[in-house]
């Protein structure tokens, strides 16, 4: 999280939704984020747009690690002066990342501010993140690996499980960035908080092993609401994750050379 925690200051389904109130994935090919609030004639680039909210995340990783709200005015300060402008457009993109990376949504508490809360998605109650201050929420991981078994018939095999997160460079023998040691978190971690089931498939020879929801998942969500965030994130995970690796990489470069 080092890497992820300093802000940028450069001349400078809930509420989230209420400043950018696109649902689609606003990635950087997008024209316009959401929809009607940066003109086609714009000069701010999308690539810009999603570049800010980038820098946004760190800053709302933190205030949802400290259990602390964020209002407008505090965001508008890890956005550069020439973006202030398209705070709506850079607001929506922020908090689809959150969302589908990190598995934390929005919620405005006071209009007036505004304000707002972090929570985690889906009525999920998965917290790893304030027990592991140098981590990073892992809800996004839980949500995603619900949704493979759930699309493969609410029982996948250990072989296409993988295969399904190799998508987002997630794989079972090699560290990631963000999630550490997937194997270890998904096969060990998820089970034992029983969101997970990890058990061998009966009879088979070679043994093989497969996955199915866990008690846990099924007392705090269901298959529809993980089906919908499922359908958003196979646009979107790939492309947000991969630029949050590649700004947080750029960062720590940085750092070491300073």
């Amino acid at each position: 999280f080092s890497a992820l925690d300093r802000p940028v200051l450069e001349d400078h389904s809930h509420g989230a939704h209420k400043e950018g109130q696109g649902d689609d994935c606003q990635g950087p090919e997008a024209v316009s984020a959401p929809a009607g609030l940066v003109p086609r004639s714009s000069p701010v680039s999308p690539e810009s747009l999603m570049r800010e909210a980038i820098s946004l995340v760190p800053s709302l990783l933190l205030k949802y690690q400290m259990k602390e709200p964020i209002t407008k005015a505090e965001m508008l300060n890890y956005v550069r002066r020439s973006h202030q402008d398209y705070f709506p457009a850079v607001f929506s993109r922020a908090s689809d990342c959150l969302r589908l990376v990190f598995g934390i949504e929005m919620r405005e508490v006071d209009p007036s501010s505004p304000s707002y809360i972090l929570v985690t998605s889906l009525g999920l109650t998965y917290d790893e993140m304030l027990s592991d201050k140098q981590g990073m929420p892992k809800t996004g991981l839980l949500i995603i690996t619900l949704g493979i078994i759930v699309v493969e018939g609410n029982c996948a095999s250990e072989q296409v499980f993988w295969e399904g997160l190799s998508m987002m460079g997630v794989y079972a023998g090699r560290e990631h960035y963000f999630y550490r040691n997937p194997r270890k978190l998904i096969t060990e971690d998820f089970v034992q908080e029983q969101y997970l089931d990890y058990r061998q498939v009966p009879n088979s020879d070679p043994v093989c092993y497969e996955f199915l929801w866990g008690p846990r998942a099924y007392a705090e969500t269901s298959r529809i609401e993980v089906l919908k965030h499922w359908a958003k994130f196979s646009r979107c995970v790939p492309r947000f994750l991969q630029s949050l690796v590649d700004w947080a990489s750029r960062n720590e470069e940085e750092g070491a050379q300073a």
